[in-house]
């Protein structure tokens, strides 16, 4: 029987190429939800969206944000977002690819975001996690921390995690840790 639905469907599929056209590779809900969130984005003028792998690949895509305000005024980060074909049952990865001195994101990358954890829903898309990303820069958070020495200097000394961030976006040493600028 399974072999029989399996014929069926070659079949299908030579018939539909018959007409000397390409394959239609059939999109699954997740690509389709998907490009409806990219047609609907309303991103700040602080954050630009790009296909490193092609307009085709759509569930592959990086994120740069340049905060024009607080700790962070001046940096560009970049974020890579991988998108599931169960989108938006599942929330997206994504990872910063700038190293950077924050409290809520590691230094191999990983952010700490609600709404890309317990508090993922799929009537959340991907602005509202854009924006989720905005925030951090402009309003890190001490109290839910991936990088715990980060988190109780901004507690503790406002004015020193200022100056390391300010260091570390130049290109420098915080601590043991170098790094890059992303000035």
């Amino acid at each position: 029987m399974i072999k029989l639905f399996k014929v069926k469907e070659k079949q299908r599929e030579i018939a539909e190429n018959a007409n000397g056209k390409p394959p239609v590779k059939k999109q699954s809900p997740g690509e389709l939800r998907l490009h409806k969130d990219i047609s609907e984005l309303n991103l700040p003028k602080t954050c630009n969206m790009s296909f490193p792998n092609g307009k085709d690949d759509l569930m592959n895509f990086d994120v740069s944000i340049r905060p024009d305000e607080g700790y962070y005024l001046g940096g560009t980060f970049l974020f890579s977002f991988k998108i599931s074909h169960i989108y938006p049952h599942e929330a997206p990865k994504v990872k910063c690819k700038t190293k950077v001195y924050h409290p809520n994101i590691d230094l191999e990358g990983n952010v700490c975001l609600n709404i890309l954890r317990e508090d993922w829903k799929p009537v959340l898309n991907i602005n509202t996690v854009i924006y989720g990303l905005y925030h951090l820069f402009t309003d890190p958070n001490h109290e839910d921390p991936l990088n715990s020495d980060a988190a109780a200097v901004l507690r503790d000394n406002p004015k020193l995690f200022e100056s390391n961030v300010r260091r570390a976006m130049a290109g420098g040493y915080v601590g043991q840790t170098f790094f890059p600028s992303c000035a």
